[in-house]
């Protein structure tokens, strides 16, 4: 299926992002339970890391734009324990140097693709303490690998938002990218969707409740698209999944219950937020919006 995605790409001159190489998460049974046992040394879980990322990006070398390398590797301020750490499976048998081995073992197995990093809660800095602010120590550390020459060429912010919250302006988004780009590095949004609360009158199609839901999604995509439209090295603004049919929202999110996410509902209807979206592209050009500064792989 996925050279199957990926010929359907070079047919319609499309640009594909691969997602991801390494994540704590969806493991396969006999690599946790053979580290539990200890079947499987560190030596062996490292070289195991090592084969994947090499096989993977070997497979699809000269076919994929962008690479999400390591995903979603550093913890949240409600986690335990609280302070921000490197948390999961990979972090915890081989120490928080998988990730600069995992950019260095992508980048040799191809030296042409752009190789992210991709995080979610990273679309605006917070207090500035890495120890409470995830942005804070998602750049920290970009910045530290730039330091050791690791081949990182981007950050991707995930950008799953919800109604429910504050969030953030555009200015506050944009001037985390702007501050990324400061690296060196390019940014993208990798995973934008935006989900509401599902109350009973909502599912009951009362549209007092459900207009204002739909304005504020649209509000929220807006935002992050004029951000990265606002600055140049942003490439890229993906959104995860297309129609509220087949969202992951519901799925993750059930106490209380959440949905609305996309910008198109269950019959494939364009949702204001496509529209919004919409003319936020059709309305951006000089001088506020010029072209994109292009991104060249770190060696």
């Amino acid at each position: 299926p996925a050279d199957e995605l990926i010929e359907f790409a070079r047919k319609n001159n499309q640009r594909v992002r691969g997602h991801v190489l390494v994540w704590h998460n969806q493991l396969p049974a006999w690599l946790t339970s053979g580290v539990a046992d200890g079947s499987i040394s560190k030596a062996e879980l490292r070289q195991i890391l090592r084969n994947h990322i090499t096989a993977v990006v070997t497979h699809f070398k000269g076919k994929i734009w962008q690479w999400d390398v390591v995903n979603e590797a550093v913890s949240d301020p409600w986690d335990t324990p609280s302070t921000l750490h490197y948390k999961g499976f990979w972090a915890q048998n081989l120490g928080p140097g998988y990730i600069a081995d995992a950019f260095r073992w992508a980048r040799a197995a191809d030296p042409k693709a752009l190789l992210f990093y991709n995080d979610y809660n990273i679309e605006a800095f917070g207090s500035g303490n890495p120890a409470d602010d995830k942005t804070q120590f998602v750049y920290d550390m970009a910045r530290e690998l730039r330091a050791k020459g690791v081949p990182i060429d981007g950050v991707g912010a995930q950008g799953h938002l919800g109604t429910q919250y504050g969030n953030f302006s555009t200015l506050q988004v944009a001037a985390a990218l702007r501050k990324f780009a400061g690296l060196g590095l390019a940014t993208a949004l990798t995973e934008v969707d935006v989900r509401s609360q599902i109350t009973e009158r909502v599912e009951a199609g009362d549209s007092a409740e459900i207009n204002p839901r739909l304005q504020a999604s649209a509000a929220n995509f807006s935002v992050l698209m004029q951000a990265c439209l606002a600055e140049r090295h942003c490439l890229s603004f993906t959104l995860w999944g297309f129609t509220d049919k087949h969202s992951w929202v519901p799925g993750a999110f059930s106490d209380p219950p959440e949905g609305l996410a996309t910008v198109y509902d269950e019959n494939y209807q364009p949702k204001r937020a496509y529209h919004e979206l919409k003319a936020d592209l059709i309305f951006s050009g000089p001088p506020y919006v010029l072209p994109r500064v292009p991104q060249h792989p770190r060696r």
